[in-house]
């Protein structure tokens, strides 16, 4: 064979490998989207109004329709399944709150929808050599209803909905195994030093795939820090809120405070008291133990700042995050530009490295999956739990927005920018470099934090007190 034919046949190879996953993925993002909803009522699939939630049977229907949107109706120039498709599903043309009101057709209606947009997009995929412009809207679209069905479950869990049946099986954690091998009662205490030196913050041009936010790898310059080797503990939050630390004003600055006296928060979101002394949180429908040594989870980005007060300690800023997760290692004692893609190197997350895609319905304790730490020595950088950073969430130099041009533009410098991705998120959608993003008061994300050392040490409110409490005691 001449070496001509053999580059074509390989090239040719490629292309059906990706075609073929590509297409799975389209079945797969589909089946977790029915999965998600198949167990609840009329009622259920309609929901309260609340800001932070849609009515699910409208945002299933949302996902079909963006599909369709770019795939079939921009890149292949057909038309809808439905003449009242973007009177219905168009996100950025209907507001939130009226979406209760809209005409929606009936469950059977929408699935069938739903049914109808998978068909055709699959048939697009298996057509003769698809072209670059399909393939991408095809994994974009993808993408965008793994992000939605991880928005399900926070619905699920806002709502008091029981916990999905997914498939694979997926198991709930015990307070005594995390499903990784690790017992679930593993701390996992200290910093991991990470050096100073040029980085490039963003994903590289030969990333298969990046969103418009994450573009382009630029230099930043970093100094030496020292980030948390685990995010803050339920056991370690717990010592905040028994420290009276929603009470305290000295730990919350103005916008804060403001928020906590609207929320009226003394704790997190879905935590109590126990009658018999100890804690509990709602975890979707039925009332746990806290877990100590499982990470702080629905405390927003003001909840973090004002533990870190507490603590003597601060958010690590994006940059900070990003270089603790992807830093190569092999620079003599430096950052360089070489990174990792994922924070133990270049294979695709699995169960053994992250906990993602719904495995486990749940968060793993902070010390479970060390084959998943990274070069600097932190541990579930990816899955987990989502962890807010420090940063306002901005674009990068150069920044041009891709197609979906709502996806990234409208949200800059209003939101705050998180890492990792956690426990719901799909593990093809991680990356060091991805980039979430929400207001600084929501707590109904799977989010938490981890710390770094301050750079000007100083003693915190929490040491401040226990040396008040010894002098006078």
């Amino acid at each position: 064979m001449a070496v001509g034919e053999a580059g074509e046949r390989i090239h040719r190879e490629r292309a059906q490998a990706q075609v073929s996953e590509l297409a799975g993925w389209v079945s797969d993002a589909r089946r977790r989207t029915l999965e998600l909803v198949a167990d609840l009522s009329a009622e259920q699939m309609m929901g309260p109004r609340l800001r932070i939630v849609n009515p699910l049977l409208w945002e299933i229907g949302h996902t079909a329709w963006f599909q369709e949107k770019w795939v079939l109706r921009h890149a292949c120039g057909e038309k809808s399944c439905r003449d009242d498709a973007d009177a219905l599903y168009d996100s950025i043309a209907i507001p939130h709150e009226t979406r209760w009101d809209l005409p929606l057709p009936s469950r059977e209606a929408t699935l069938a929808y739903l049914d109808a947009v998978r068909g055709r997009v699959l048939e697009k995929l298996t057509q003769a050599e698809p072209g670059p412009e399909l393939l991408y809207h095809v994994r974009y679209t993808v993408f965008h209803e793994d992000m939605h069905g991880e928005a399900f479950t926070y619905a699920r869990q806002t709502l008091a909905y029981p916990a999905p049946r997914l498939s694979p099986a997926t198991e709930v954690l015990s307070a005594e195994d995390n499903g990784s091998g690790h017992l679930g009662h593993v701390p996992l205490p200290g910093d991991a030093e990470v050096p100073g030196g040029a980085f490039l913050l963003g994903a590289a041009p030969d990333e298969p795939f990046a969103f418009d936010n994450e573009k382009w790898a630029h230099p930043v310059e970093g100094k030496p820090f020292a980030i948390a080797r685990a995010p803050v503990t339920q056991a370690e939050f717990l010592a905040f809120v028994e420290d009276g630390g929603y009470r305290r004003e000295e730990l919350w600055a103005p916008e804060g405070r403001a928020w906590r006296e609207a929320a009226a928060a003394e704790h997190p979101v879905y935590w109590r008291k126990g009658s018999v002394g100890g804690w509990l949180r709602r975890d979707f429908d039925r009332w746990v133990w806290l877990e100590p040594h499982r990470p702080v989870i629905h405390v927003n980005w003001h909840e973090a700042q004002a533990y870190c007060r507490w603590a003597g300690r601060r958010l690590p800023t994006e940059a900070e995050w990003e270089a603790a997760a992807s830093m190569d290692g092999s620079s003599g004692g430096a950052l360089s530009s070489k990174k990792r893609r994922y924070p133990w190197g270049e294979d695709p997350p699995d169960g053994k490295r992250a906990n993602a895609d719904s495995r486990l319905l749940g968060c793993a304790s902070v010390g479970a999956l060390p084959a998943g730490d990274s070069a600097a020595g932190c541990r579930q950088m990816l899955g987990n739990v989502w962890e807010w950073t420090e940063s306002d969430f901005l674009p990068y130099p150069g920044f041009t927005a891709d197609p979906y041009k709502e996806y990234s533009e409208p949200w800059f410098r209003t939101h705050k920018v998180l890492r990792g991705g956690c426990w719901a998120t799909r593990a093809r959608l991680l990356s060091n470099t991805y980039r979430n993003f929400y207001t600084p008061d929501r707590r109904d994300v799977w989010a938490g934090f981890r710390t770094c050392r301050r750079d000007d040490p100083k003693e915190s409110p929490r040491e401040s007190r226990k040396e008040g409490a010894q002098e006078t005691g």
